[in-house]
């Protein structure tokens, strides 16, 4: 009896993702918990495991399709489940013309849901989906079926100018309608941008997860009205204390104690003080989060992860340092799940470590602000009694939403973020 696998949901406000690869193909025995899929979200990259143990059946999904969450992507034959014949023994039998119609109606139910890969294809290789027979159930034309046309080279052009719209992947097969003519062809998931490409160019073909990022970044942008303000920060205290403590900490906790986990308490105490920057934008209303639960910016060679420090104002400075060190390991091996993603109401981000002074930082959305905290550097500096002193440096930029803050209260926030980290020493400190 066949069982269906539905997309599970891979973050709290995740709604869909993006089958990358299939891990499994039909026939194939699958343990309970075995990954069957690589899925890709806007929040992570996960492997999606079997609900079952039995044989896999069909793959509903396509690679480079996208699902919405709690959508059929495969299906499975359950060991020991029963066969389904119990359902068709009291049933009437059909007339022959009854079961030919029903069968050509179904073979034809699906033939105008396009998947986005077969769309893109179709698009790519000037391909008339009118004149493609599906292979898929109900007639569906799945992205096989595109490159077996595109193999044979026996491309069938568009008979006119006008094309008809594809019916959308989230239609309900039982509610579709006649499709309404236009003279385009299907649209392209992303918008082509023409640039000359000259001998010696390499074109770099987008990956899941780039494209990820750039959705996010350009759905911040847009709805959310960026401000930004600065203040630098005399650290001199805080980095001879760092220092002082570093050898004995790595000795004694097994891993390295950097500057970030400092910056991160004092972000944390003064969004005790000034909750507003710990909100989020609802439409009609302001959230404004219990839980301090920092996002903190991880990059690879090609990718950049935010996993989340939940409860961040619940830890000392040793137990964020765990965090940092413990997440920052995960994004490198590959080993960071949705969970890790989900939850975070503040980003700090350690642009010093590439050695930027300053940056505006774009929203993580749907937060309301994030911190970047620059590269600590040495200047000589005017003090109070006006002589002029080497010290240790560094410039905090703070992007917020100006729909949520406003300057008089990111300003007072900046303010107290600075006076914490200015008082930070071996008298008055202590990581544990």
């Amino acid at each position: 009896m066949a069982t269906e696998i539905t997309m599970p949901q891979l973050g709290e406000s995740v709604t869909e993702g993006t089958i990358s690869k299939w891990l499994v193909k039909p026939g194939d025995k699958v343990n309970k918990y075995d990954p069957i899929a690589e899925v890709m979200t806007d929040k992570v990259n996960a492997e999606v495991p079997s609900s079952y143990t039995g044989v896999i059946q069909e793959l509903v999904a396509d690679e480079d399709e996208t699902v919405a969450v709690g959508a059929i992507i495969c299906k499975i034959e359950v060991e020991g489940a029963a066969p389904a014949t119990e359902e068709k023994v009291n049933k009437p039998a059909e007339t022959a013309s009854t079961s030919v119609e029903s069968a050509v109606e179904t073979d034809q139910s699906q033939k105008k849901r396009y998947s986005p890969a077969v769309l893109r294809l179709a698009q790519e290789n000037n391909i008339d989906l009118e004149q493609v027979n599906g292979s898929g159930k109900g007639g569906r034309i799945t992205r096989k079926d595109i490159l077996g046309v595109i193999e044979s080279g026996a491309i069938p052009q568009p008979k006119t100018a006008e094309t008809v719209t594809p019916q959308q992947e989230t239609t309900p097969a039982s509610a579709s309608k006649a499709p309404t003519p236009v003279a385009t062809q299907p649209a392209k998931e992303t918008p082509s941008i023409d640039i000359p490409v000259a001998a010696g160019d390499i074109e770099i073909p987008v990956s899941g997860v780039r494209k990820a990022i750039a959705a996010n970044m350009v759905r911040s942008k847009h709805e959310a009205p960026h401000a930004w303000t600065m203040v630098e920060v005399d650290v001199t205290n805080l980095v001879n204390f760092r220092n002082s403590v570093k050898n004995e900490f790595k000795q004694k906790e097994g891993f390295n104690i950097t500057f970030l986990p400092f910056f991160i308490k004092a972000v944390v105490e003064s969004l005790k003080e000034y909750p507003q920057l710990n909100s989020m934008w609802a439409g009609d209303k302001i959230i404004q989060k219990k839980d301090i639960n920092i996002s903190i910016a991880v990059a690879t060679d090609d990718a950049l992860y935010v996993p989340v420090i939940k409860h961040a104002d619940e830890k000392n400075i040793k137990g964020i340092a765990r965090e940092v060190n413990d997440l920052a390991g995960k994004v490198r091996t590959g080993k960071l799940s949705g969970a890790d993603m989900q939850g975070g109401t503040f980003t700090v981000n350690n642009t010093g470590s590439f050695g930027s002074v300053l940056s505006t930082p774009i929203i993580n959305y749907p937060q309301a602000a994030i911190l970047s905290v620059e590269s600590i550097v040495k200047r000589p500096v005017v003090m109070e009694n006006d002589m002029i002193a080497v010290r240790s440096m560094v410039n905090l930029c703070l992007s917020l939403d100006h729909r949520v803050l406003d300057g008089l209260v990111c300003g007072r926030f900046l303010a107290s973020v600075k006076e914490k980290l200015e008082k930070i020493g071996k008298d008055n400190t202590s990581v544990y």
